[in-house]
């Protein structure tokens, strides 16, 4: 046995990213995704704190909210991560040109989600529904602009995967984007619904 042998041997093995390693894409997203799954928890919590300290401001305020946009915006990510989540089979099985069609289709929806929303705060902003107005709006305005963000980032994100596409690529970018879906998924009843 050579030295160099010995030396593989006993070279301690790479730990790798724990149990995040078996995730797919980049273990480095999972990250990202677990860290702000805990900033919208904290917001959450903070929102149900101060809508049972206030409720019938949030109640008031809530009216004037469209459950219909907001349906129509939840309608429109959803079918954003289906095709998204039809990119990543499609790079599985190497049509990386149908990868492309379907990462720009969950693109198209989330500038069509971005549209209904600039809309909607028009619409509040024109009636005079300032983020000072209350602490509904406040929160309104806040945690719709914070995934307005996140959406924003992924539309790159996704942008940017269908010009420099592997299948890594495009599982990372997908993992975000259903993070963008599962945040509005519980951001809508919590705005527009629950009474």
């Amino acid at each position: 046995m050579t030295e160099r042998d010995l030396c593989q041997d006993t070279a301690l093995p790479n730990p790798g990213w724990g149990p995040l390693s078996a995730l797919p894409g980049n273990p480095l997203m999972w990250v990202l995704i677990l860290s702000e799954m805990l900033v919208f928890a904290a917001f959450f919590g903070l929102f149900a704190w101060l809508r049972a300290a206030e409720r019938e401001v949030f109640d008031a305020s809530q009216q004037f909210l469209d459950p219909v946009a907001g349906g129509l915006n939840t309608l429109v990510l959803l079918t954003s991560g289906l095709f998204a989540a039809l990119a990543v089979q499609a790079i599985d099985r190497g049509e990386t040109r149908r990868c492309r069609q379907w990462l720009g289709g969950a693109f198209a929806l989330g500038v069509v989600f971005c549209v209904v929303k600039v809309v909607e705060y028009a619409d509040k902003l024109g009636q005079g529904l300032m983020p000072e107005t209350n602490t509904f709006f406040t929160f309104y305005y806040l945690l719709t602009g914070f995934h307005f963000a996140h959406v924003l980032f992924g539309l790159g994100l996704i942008a940017l995967v269908a010009w420099k596409i592997s299948h890594d690529n495009v599982e990372t970018a997908a993992a975000f984007w259903h993070m963008v879906d599962l945040i509005w998924i519980l951001l809508y009843p919590i705005l527009y619904l629950l009474r």
